[in-house]
């Protein structure tokens, strides 16, 4: 089964002195929207395809939309068809690699893959289901067969279930891989961001999460389903709500295909030899960069970078977007290109609240998490951008807290998601700068033009550095 499962297992079981016959309850969390073909022994027949990051589906995403019209496309999909969307990877697999799929057994994602080696049984997140996987599955969780002849059999799919759903126990196999006793409860899982916006806080209805990783992801709880929406002000557009994980809400979800791979992108260009003596100096690159943009005021001294340089899935949805650095002056240094990267993917996330305001959502909570909250420049450039106050939780709750919480309500231990909200710790609360908030809002109409008024030149070159 999975290798850093099976090692992360025995090691908390080492490490924390805990019996595993006195493990209540098993779950775990991996990524949402990716592909795992899988044959009839949970053997991967080849290496996941990753979430909206892997564009190889354009043009399974272009056939789709000729094939069923934009306006089917928006009422099974719920948006344009993007590189985040499960059901096109499925396809391209189809179209490029027949041998893997005539062999395959079940489409599953990183974390029914999980929990399918853990248990023999091949279930997905509801919520995960219906949304990242539309519109293979019904409103009711049920495999959607008619929709289904385009991409696979739908004996191919997996069942989904709710995610605090006791789904099966730990097989004799996945015991002696693991080190977990053998007829532990395991419950269906669910994706990793959705794991780590509920160890944050987002268990009820009128918060939004931003997770700040490779990507940056986002979801809003709300308290009734919310359409597909594209601003008619050019701001973007928003996927159709969905199911959320929490019983009786749903949510917006989605995610941009950049935020620290772009902050990467920083390191290594700019920063190379700070990278090169992280091993003896101890001082982390990161940190560095870190300071450095602080130094800088608002704005980098009107220096501003689009964060394309993997396309964009929300809220462009255009995988031939791509990055750019405005406003390059004599005067500018890799501090203002460090600064101006944060302040892109803040400007980003900005988007995204412009797009909810528009459609009357404006949150109650603002929290976040994620490897990029460590940033503390960053997260306080977002915190001014927003202009509202930013929750960042404490270091341990990530996925495998709210992999956690998740098991123990399956198992009981916690009444519901209702009682998680009463003894999660607030963690760090930011306050925004009224005046740097004043700056950005005032400025981020240049950041949306720049797509806007140079999107056609991006798919000239796109498609010539594609070809």
């Amino acid at each position: 089964m999975g290798g850093d499962f099976c090692k992360i297992a025995k090691s908390l079981l080492s490490e924390s002195h805990v019996a595993p016959e006195d493990v209540e309850c098993v779950g775990a969390s991996a990524l949402g929207t990716d592909c795992v073909p899988v044959d009839h022994s949970c053997t991967p027949l080849r290496p996941a395809i990753l979430y909206g990051i892997d564009a190889r589906a354009t043009e399974e995403a272009r056939w789709l939309t000729e094939y069923y019209g934009e306006s089917e496309v928006n009422r099974l999909f719920g948006h344009k068809i993007n590189s985040g969307d499960t059901a096109t990877k499925i396809l391209w697999i189809k179209n490029n690699e027949p041998e893997v799929y005539d062999r395959t057994y079940k489409f599953l994602t990183g974390s029914s893959f999980i929990t399918a080696k853990l248990t023999g049984q091949y279930v997905i997140d509801q919520a995960l289901a219906k949304g990242s996987f539309r519109p293979l599955y019904n409103a009711d969780g049920t495999v959607n067969e008619a929709q289904c002849e385009v991409f696979c059999r739908p004996n191919q799919l997996a069942e989904s279930r709710v995610s605090t759903d006791i789904v099966g126990t730990v097989t004799k196999a996945a015991s002696i891989a693991t080190g977990l006793a053998q007829g532990t409860p395991v419950v269906t899982g669910t994706g990793d961001s959705t794991s780590e916006a509920i160890s944050a806080g987002l268990v009820e209805a009128g918060t939004v999460f931003f997770q700040y990783g490779s990507s940056m992801f986002y979801y809003y709880c709300t308290d009734k389903f919310i359409d597909a929406y594209t601003s008619p002000s050019g701001n973007g557009s928003l996927k159709g709500g969905k199911d959320f994980t929490i019983p009786g809400t749903f949510c917006l979800g989605d995610g941009t295909n950049a935020a620290g791979t772009l902050t990467r992108w920083v390191r290594d260009t700019f920063y190379k030899s700070e990278l090169l003596t992280e091993a003896t100096t101890g001082e982390n690159a990161y940190t560095v960069m870190s300071e450095e943009a602080s130094e800088v005021p608002v704005g980098a001294d009107g220096l501003i970078m689009l964060p394309y340089i993997y396309g964009e899935r929300s809220p462009l949805q255009d995988s031939e977007a791509l990055g750019m650095i405005f406003g390059l002056t004599g005067g500018h240094d890799r501090r203002h290109i460090n600064r101006a990267a944060l302040e892109s993917v803040a400007y980003s996330t900005y988007q995204h609240m412009r797009l909810f305001s528009e459609i009357g959502l404006e949150p109650e909570r603002v929290i976040t998490a994620g490897g990029g909250t460590k940033n503390i420049t960053w997260m306080q450039i977002v915190c001014d951008m927003l202009g509202k106050p930013l929750q960042i939780p404490e270091d341990f709750q990530c996925s495998a807290y709210g992999d956690a919480m998740i098991a123990a309500i399956g198992s009981g231990q916690l009444a519901g998601f209702s009682a998680l909200r009463r003894v999660l710790p607030t963690g760090r609360v930011l306050v925004p700068n009224s005046e740097n908030h004043q700056y950005y809002a005032q400025h981020y109409p240049i950041f949306r033009d720049l797509y806007l008024n140079n999107r056609s030149a991006m798919h000239t070159l796109s498609r010539e550095n594609h070809k």
